[in-house]
């Protein structure tokens, strides 16, 4: 995995530093998001490594729509070439990083062992943004599993506060 990040990131770069001059990120935040998940598909990775598969055989299967932007599939080509079209799901992920962090947002995922209501978010949210200092994109996700509380994961900052880590760490401290 980290060697596919390594051969990703120029690549990533690239996109980024042109999408940003144009400003036109998310265009192409979206047009990346859809090669990616085409790339990412068991099917789709087959045809796309097969010999067989011409560059403009393979920017059709990547392309979102017929009005796909002239630089997003000339970036198609390039990657073509150098055998690159695997890598779209990392270099797509390496892209959304770059964007949040020049958009100045933080992605934020909650999970939670039930449903949230607005009124739990909105106030989650609001102290994410004074500690972060940024904007928040919030995902949310429900785990039973987590018996109570919730795990708020932004990239480098986790917060558990989750009734099941909290009972093993009782377990822990009561088997020492």
């Amino acid at each position: 995995m980290s060697t596919a990040l390594t051969l990703a990131r120029p690549y990533a770069r690239a996109a980024f530093a042109l999408a940003r001059e144009q400003q036109r990120l998310p265009a192409w935040s979206q047009q990346l998001g859809f090669a990616a998940a085409v790339a990412s598909n068991d099917n789709a990775r087959a045809l796309l490594t097969s010999p067989a598969m011409n560059a403009n055989a393979a920017i059709v299967l990547l392309a979102s729509d017929e009005d796909m932007d002239a630089d997003f599939a000339q970036f198609l080509r390039v990657l073509e070439a150098n055998d690159r079209l695997p890598l779209l799901p990392e270099i797509a992920q390496i892209f959304e990083q770059a964007r949040a962090e020049a958009e100045r947002v933080v992605n934020v995922k909650i999970t939670s062992a039930q449903a949230l209501d607005e009124a739990e978010v909105a106030t989650i949210s609001a102290a994410l943004r004074r500690r972060f200092g940024s904007d928040i994109a919030l995902t949310r996700a429900v785990d039973a599993s987590l018996i109570g509380g919730a795990v708020i994961d932004a990239g480098d900052v986790v917060i558990d506060g989750s009734l099941r880590t909290k009972l093993e760490r009782l377990r822990v401290a009561l088997t020492q």
